[in-house]
């Protein structure tokens, strides 16, 4: 399933450096200077679920399988980004072709590493960066609203298209993201994001990195990027990447207690990776089996046919039926066998929509 996280942000915000312990390898070059990121890193990671885990300690399979997410490293973007400023407007082309985006906010104060605009200011850098993405959309809209009343001339169906694009452009020069604009949930503005692939209506999670410090009770800093995001209706995870970075050689059982002596049992990076997961509106269903236990990746109300098909076409076009237990059953009895004999597996049809957790063995025909 093709589906990509980009992370934004100024830059020396830490991008490069949260990219690479996302993705436990050195992929991008971290160094305290702007755009020493040039081409975007592009890497795929385990999304960690302990469900899994719990489901091979009860079946002991040959191999576990994590359903899994791309994420993009994306050189900084500064202001003027849109009109060519920096490395110029190829970037939010990268953000442009994302399905979500992770936006990392420096929130620590260090005269050592360099910022762009002088001073630590978290709203003020997310403004930054969210008016570079609202001017893309903008000029892009523009250009496509011009050939829309050309072609208005000889077809008078392209009129609604015409209005709901112009309604969008005055919305978006109000200084507003597409993600708010009134009639997002019309038929003329979903098929106008389907063409355009607007940057702004991405889900956005603010990543708030500080310092070791600044892990224990909010800074000022994280305080203004809560307060942004709960405006805007955004997720935020609060993380050190350079602590995360560290982490990314230890051994899980090193990495639980570094994690434990600094009070945290969850990671910042697998925050943003399972957020980002569920920012993209996707679940994931399991099997579980001698050979592997797995995650399987599928779309939020997904039938159990379109679920089938994720592991092969075969099994969706030839699907006859589901057997499903619920992942709290299954750990309940321990056993598919003790779930059968308890009652507590069903036999679902082509309308099932699938849960998030559901152990799954599907019956096919072809």
């Amino acid at each position: 399933m093709a589906l990509s996280i980009g992370i934004v942000g100024l830059p020396n915000v830490g991008k490069s450096t949260t990219f690479n312990a996302l993705t436990k390898a050195q992929n991008a070059e971290a160094a305290n200077y702007p755009f020493c990121t040039i081409e975007p890193n592009k890497a795929i990671v385990p999304v960690p679920d302990k469900r899994l885990d719990k489901l091979a300690e009860l079946v002991k399979p040959q191999r576990i399988l994590f359903s899994t997410i791309e994420f993009v490293d994306i050189a900084g973007l500064v202001k003027g980004a849109s009109t060519g400023e920096g490395l110029g407007n190829q970037f939010l082309g990268n953000i442009r072709e994302t399905s979500a985006i992770v936006h990392v906010v420096r929130c620590f104060d260090d005269e050592n590493v360099i910022h762009v605009n002088a001073k630590t200011d978290p709203a003020d850098d997310i403004e930054v960066i969210n008016t570079e993405l609202i001017m893309a959309d903008l000029q892009q809209l523009e250009k496509r609203i011009d050939r829309l009343r050309k072609q208005a001339k000889g077809d008078k169906k392209i009129q609604p298209q015409i209005d709901i694009a112009e309604a969008l452009i005055a919305h978006l020069n109000s200084g507003q993201p597409a993600s708010l604009f009134p009639d997002r949930e019309s038929d003329a503005f979903i098929a106008l994001d389907k063409e355009m692939q607007f940057i702004t209506t991405k889900a956005v999670i603010f990543a708030a990195n500080v310092d070791e410090a600044g892990l224990g009770e909010d800074n000022d800093h994280v305080k203004a990027v809560r307060a942004y995001a709960e405006k805007h209706g955004a997720e935020v995870v609060k993380l050190c990447a350079k602590i995360e970075e560290e982490m990314t050689g230890m051994s899980d059982e090193e990495r639980h207690e570094f994690l434990a002596d600094l009070g945290a049992t969850e990671s910042g990076l697998d925050q943003v990776i399972r957020k980002g997961f569920h920012a993209l509106g996707l679940i994931s269903y399991f099997t579980a089996g001698e050979k592997e236990v797995r995650a399987w990746t599928i779309h939020t109300g997904w039938t159990a046919p379109q679920a089938a098909g994720v592991i092969h076409s075969d099994f969706e076009r030839g699907f006859i039926r589901a057997e499903v237990i619920p992942y709290e059953v299954y750990v309940k009895h321990g056993s598919e066998q003790a779930c059968k004999a308890a009652g507590q597996m069903s036999v679902e049809g082509k309308d099932y929509i699938v849960q998030d957790g559901d152990v799954m063995h599907f019956r096919f025909n072809v």
